[in-house]
């Protein structure tokens, strides 16, 4: 279930092992993103992106 978080709570959940997502278009992923992001743009994604970049065991933070 999405919810809205503050930055606080994403440092705190990827200290925990979450793993952090950037829909953003590859563009401006390359240009700025935060590390350790995993790049899936949205207009990309799909079941089968999702399940071979993401450990569906793990929290998901998306931005």
């Amino acid at each position: 279930m999405p919810t809205d978080i503050v930055r606080e709570d994403v440092q705190r959940l990827v200290q925990e092992g979450a793993q952090l997502v950037d829909v953003r278009p590859d563009a401006e992923y390359q240009g700025q993103r935060i590390v350790g992001a995993i790049s899936l743009p949205l207009k990309a994604l799909d079941t089968a992106t999702t399940d071979n970049a993401l450990d569906r065991s793990r929290a998901v933070v998306v931005y």
